[in-house]
């Protein structure tokens, strides 16, 4: 693939990872890339990096426009390696290039290589850098999502390099949203932002309301990971609702089981709930994806999950996504934790108490000892009807 156009004198120069699948326990089904970007002008300037592997699928688009060697500024939005891991490898190449980055970005970027002779400019939310006819204006993006991350935004093209905002993993040939789908774009977008900026809503909205008083105009925005918005409205929109915790009259399920008597308590809940009208997403911690999982639980009203107790507490892959669960922070939840026992129970009350912790209005736990009785399946099919009454009260 070559660089790809994306504005007047702009171009797309990064890498394509089809393979991967593993984003630090982020499952990504359909692999990512990693977006570069190269502004010729006056003042030669490459926007990010790639992750080192990468690099040279990288510079051999670069070296389709212009040399290499003559790049003037390397613009490192974040330090995260998969966005500055080539950075060593460019200053080989463009000696005297000098490296555009935040206060923070600096003290993260000579952490993780040897900067001895590199020139750095470190820039705060205001500075700009004339490149020739195009401006570039700096957004500090503190904590969306590493304290070092800043975007970068090209004044007379109005296009903004929002670096891991608005991204996806999507590997994907396409390089703008209307190409691979819009709404499939923003499936991905959704999966990305319920597992990486989950718990930064608060953060999110300031920034979306910075950016309006500074009058930035956006008509196109090019992110660090998938692909290009040139509906840059709706991917706003969609930021704005999930960061307002817009939800669905939606229950999410998930548990685990050991010899089924956990699982049939979820299936019934499930089917006490959706007889009453609300959607239903039943989900097995062990056999599907934790970020599908995450992805239903940005929107859902109320969450379910359950699981048997071993050794007097939780069971183990239970416990390891409760981990997961409590690192995103979602909130405004109904929660409820169910589970079975045999001679000691535990489980339930440790998921119960994670619920507490993630301020969920809470109901009374429901645990069954050994396998279910019809009275007891009864017990957990009310249980599904009351968090569905729950669920539209809302």
């Amino acid at each position: 693939m070559k660089a790809v156009k994306i504005a007047d004198n702009v171009y797309w120069v990064g890498a394509i990872d089809w393979g991967e699948r593993d984003f630090h326990n982020f499952e990504i089904i359909r692999g990512t890339t990693y977006n570069a970007y190269l502004i010729v002008d006056e003042k030669v300037t490459l926007v990010d990096v790639v992750k080192h592997k990468f690099f040279g699928e990288m510079i051999s688009r670069v070296k389709e426009v212009v040399d290499p060697g003559k790049i003037d500024y390397v613009i490192a939005n974040h330090v995260e390696t998969d966005h500055s891991g080539g950075l060593a490898d460019i200053k080989r190449i463009a000696k005297d290039a000098v490296i555009v980055c935040s206060k923070r970005g600096k003290e993260g970027i000579s952490k993780h290589f040897n900067t001895e002779g590199w020139e750095f400019k470190v820039v705060k939310t205001g500075d700009e850098l004339k490149l020739g006819k195009k401006t570039l204006f700096f957004l500090e993006m503190t904590m969306l999502h590493w304290p070092d991350s800043m975007a970068t935004y090209v004044k007379e093209d109005r296009l903004l390099f929002s670096n891991d905002a608005f991204g996806q993993h999507v590997a994907s040939e396409e390089r703008f949203d209307e190409e691979l789908g819009v709404e499939e774009a923003v499936k991905f977008a959704k999966i990305y932002y319920a597992n990486i900026l989950m718990p930064l809503g608060n953060l999110i909205k300031k920034k979306l309301k910075e950016v309006e008083e500074l009058g930035i105009q956006i008509d196109m925005i090019a992110p660090s990971h998938g692909v290009i918005w040139r509906n840059p409205g709706k991917i706003i929109d969609e930021y704005k609702k999930w960061a307002d915790l817009v939800s669905e009259n939606k229950l999410v399920i998930v548990y685990d089981t050991m010899w089924h008597s956990t699982e049939k308590i979820a299936k019934t809940i499930s089917e006490g709930a959706a007889s009453n009208g609300v959607r239903v997403r039943l989900f097995h911690v062990r056999k599907d994806s934790w970020s599908d999982i995450l992805t239903e639980i940005l929107d859902a009203k109320a969450v379910a999950i359950g699981a048997p107790t071993m050794h007097n507490t939780v069971f183990p892959p239970v416990a390891g996504f409760l981990t997961y669960l409590k690192g995103l922070r979602p909130k405004n939840k109904i929660g409820v934790a169910f589970g079975s026992y045999g001679w000691g129970g535990g489980a339930t009350k440790e998921i119960n108490k994670v619920l507490e912790e993630l301020k969920f209005d809470v109901l009374e736990p429901l645990q069954i000892r050994f396998r279910p009785t019809q009275e007891e399946l009864d017990m957990a099919f009310k249980l599904g009807e009351e968090l569905a009454e729950k669920i539209k009260a809302l």
